[in-house]
C-alpha cells in the first residue's frame, strides 16, 4: 500500500516558473489565458508545463473567476427512454461539440421524478455550472421554472408553454406535421389515424395540431390515440388500439420514429402489409427510420444543429452577448421512403 510520504509531489506553478526561467506572474497569465504575454514567453511556459507535469488547479481558478467551466444538459425523460431515443443522443453530441470548442465541460442530468427536479434545482443554485440546456421540458415544468427563478444562463431545445424569459431553439412542429400528413393523404389514404404522444410538451401538442390541419374533413378524433412518451412501446400499443377501433384504417402518422417502429411491429404481428394495406409515416429521421422494414417516411429535424444552436445561446449569455428574446426556429424537410 502506498504511503503518503511515498506519493510523488504534484508540480506547482513555482516549478513551472523555475523551469521556464520566468516570473510566477507571467506563468499565471499564460495558464489563465490572459493577454500581454509575448509569444516567446508563452511557448516557454507551455514547454515547462509539459516538462514538470504541471496540472492546473481548476477548483482554485474557478473560485477566483466565479465560474465552473461547465454547462448542464437537463433531460426530462425516464432513464430507459434516454437510452432508447437516438434523437437525444444526436442533440447531445451537437451541444458537446460547441462546448468542447469553447473549453467548457458538459454535465448531463436526467430528471425522472419530482425528487430529481428538487435535487437538480438545488445543484444549480450551488453554482456548479455556468449555464443550462433543457430538453423535453413540459408545460409549467418545475425545473424550467426553477432555472428561470435562479437567473442562470439557459436555453430550451423546444419551447414549453408557461415558462417565459428563457431563450430557445426549436422547429416548426405544426408545419412539419402538416406537410408529412398531407403527403400521406395524397397517396389516396382516407381512414388515417395518429399515434400522438407527449401532449404536455410543445412538440407533441403541435404535431397533433399539424396532423389535424392536414386531415381537414377526414379528421376523426376516434382515430387518434394518446401516450405520454415517444417510445417504441407506445407505437405497439397504439397501433393495436387503432386496429381495434378501425380495422379498415389505411394510414398512420406516428408522432416519432420510435413510435412508428413500434407501429410497424404491431402491423406485422397483425398480418398487415406496409405500405400495401397501411401507409405509415414518422417524425425525426433518427436511426429508427432506417432500421425499420420498410424504411420509414419521416420528417428530418436537424438534431445536431438544434444542440449546437442551444449551446451557442448559452455561451453567448455567459459571455454577456445579446441572445434572441423570442428564440430561433430551424428548418425541417420531409424524407419520403417506402413505408408510405
Amino acid at each position: 500500500m502506498t504511503s503518503e510520504a511515498a506519493r510523488p509531489r504534484a508540480a506547482t506553478i513555482h516549478d513551472v516558473a523555475r523551469a521556464a526561467g520566468l516570473s510566477r506572474g507571467t506563468v499565471s497569465r499564460v495558464i489563465n489565458g490572459e493577454p500581454y504575454v509575448s509569444p516567446e514567453a508563452r511557448a516557454a511556459v507551455e514547454s515547462a508545463i509539459v516538462e514538470v507535469g504541471y496540472v492546473p488547479n481548476t477548483a482554485a481558478r474557478n473560485l477566483k473567476t466565479r465560474r465552473s467551466g461547465a454547462v448542464a444538459l437537463i433531460v426530462h425523460e425516464p432513464h430507459s427512454l434516454f437510452l432508447e431515443d437516438p434523437n437525444i443522443g444526436t442533440i447531445l453530441l451537437g451541444i458537446n461539440a460547441v462546448l468542447s470548442q469553447a473549453d467548457y465541460q458538459l454535465v448531463t442530468l436526467i430528471i425522472d421524478s419530482t425528487r430529481d427536479s428538487d435535487r437538480v434545482a438545488e445543484y444549480l443554485r450551488g453554482g456548479f455550472v455556468d449555464g443550462v440546456i433543457i430538453i423535453s421540458a413540459r408545460a409549467g415544468d418545475p425545473i424550467g421554472q426553477a432555472v428561470a427563478a435562479i437567473g442562470i444562463p439557459a436555453a430550451f431545445v423546444g419551447h414549453p408553454p408557461g415558462i417565459e424569459g428563457i431563450a430557445y431553439v426549436g422547429i416548426d412542429n405544426v408545419g412539419a406535421a402538416r406537410s408529412i400528413s398531407e403527403r400521406l393523404v395524397a397517396t389516396g389514404r382516407r381512414r388515417v389515424g395518429m399515434i400522438a404522444s407527449a401532449l404536455d410538451r410543445d412538440s407533441g401538442r403541435d404535431r397533433l395540431a399539424g396532423f389535424r390541419e392536414a386531415l381537414g374533413e377526414l379528421y376523426d378524433p376516434e382515430l387518434v390515440v394518446e401516450f405520454p412518451l415517444y417510445s417504441h412501446g407506445a407505437g405497439v400499443e397504439g397501433m393495436r388500439e387503432l386496429l381495434e377501433r378501425e380495422p379498415d384504417i389505411d394510414g398512420v402518422f406516428a408522432a416519432s420514429d420510435a413510435i412508428a417502429a413500434g407501429a410497424l411491429d404491431a402491423l406485422r404481428e397483425a398480418g398487415k402489409s406496409v405500405p400495401g394495406d397501411i401507409g405509415v409515416v414518422g417524425f425525426d429521421d433518427s436511426a429508427w427510420a432506417l432500421r425499420c422494414q420498410p424504411a420509414l417516411s419521416t420528417v428530418h429535424q436537424p438534431a445536431t444543429e438544434l444542440g449546437r444552436a442551444a449551446a451557442q445561446l448559452v455561451l453567448d449569455q455567459i459571455a454577456r452577448l445579446d441572445t434572441p428574446a423570442d428564440g430561433t426556429i430551424l428548418g425541417t424537410t420531409v424524407v419520403w421512403r417506402r413505408s408510405a
